[in-house]
């Protein structure tokens, strides 16, 4: 499931036994963290989790209290600074590219926060992400399938611009048109590039922007090998969104495992 580098680079975060005060807790983090990861990668339910990790009733109060605490957030973001000077570039990114693709919805998420995408024909969620040129992840939200491009991607794209102040521009398809353009520009200083096909464009073109965008589709290709993420199954987008994080920790500590290719920059 990834190994050792993904705790390695978060030791400092991981909170010790007893951090909230009380009974002592009966099972170390790393069997926590290492249940949550087999959830998602596995597609199983909570009360299937094997009998070779902590009980059940154990990992899902463990999952809820990272996410409510942001420390999934913190633990994926001090590894994904690991993973980028790993393969040799600066810890903090200085583009991004913007994608969202819809995902088919299980029963068990409720009708108030699914819709339908009617120019995919998808009936569930949207998965809306922001991602460094590595195609890792630096912003996510998960909405109802109906909701467009353009209106999710204005508080997106505030995450990212906070977190990272080195970053001025981001690729997008040509979705992401009309006034966002300028209020990016405008309110963070921030250009989005958007690339879309005119009307005289026959056949299979490549546009300028392609490669960059093909970034944010190979990690949604990333994320559709975990089963968790297979279709949305959380009844909260928040959920969702903590198991995109999950997903992503394990992508990106497997990486680490394994030596840096000669020549890569």
């Amino acid at each position: 499931m990834g190994g050792r580098p993904a705790v390695g680079a978060g030791a400092g975060l991981v909170p010790g036994a007893g951090w909230r005060g009380g009974r002592p807790e009966g099972y170390c983090h790393r069997q926590l963290l290492d249940a949550i990861r087999y959830l998602v990668a596995g597609g199983i339910s909570w009360r299937a989790m094997p009998s070779n990790f902590p009980a059940w009733t154990r990992v899902p109060p463990f999952f809820r209290r990272w996410r409510e605490h942001e420390l999934i957030a913190e633990f994926h973001n001090r590894l994904r600074g690991t993973v980028r000077e790993h393969e040799g570039r600066e810890a903090e990114p200085t583009a991004g590219i913007i994608d969202a693709p819809s995902v088919r919805a299980a029963a068990t998420v409720p009708a108030a926060s699914r819709g339908y995408d009617g120019g995919k024909k998808v009936p569930g969620r949207k998965r809306h992400v922001v991602t460094d040129t590595l195609g890792l992840l630096l912003a996510v939200a998960v909405t109802a399938a109906n909701i467009g491009d353009r209106n999710a991607a204005a508080g997106l794209l505030i995450r990212p611009r906070r977190l990272h102040r080195d970053i001025t521009l981001v690729w997008a398809d040509g979705g992401y048109t009309g006034s966002l353009v300028g209020w990016c520009r405008d309110k963070f200083a921030l250009t989005l590039e958007s690339v879309k096909r005119t009307d005289d464009m026959a056949g299979f073109v490549v546009l300028p922007a392609r490669p960059r965008r093909c970034v944010a589709e190979r990690t949604f290709t990333w994320l559709m090998n975990s089963r968790r993420l297979a279709r949305d199954y959380e009844t909260l987008p928040a959920i969702s969104e903590a198991m995109i994080r999950w997903s992503m920790v394990t992508r990106m500590s497997r990486r680490l495992g394994r030596p840096r290719s000669a020549g890569r920059h």
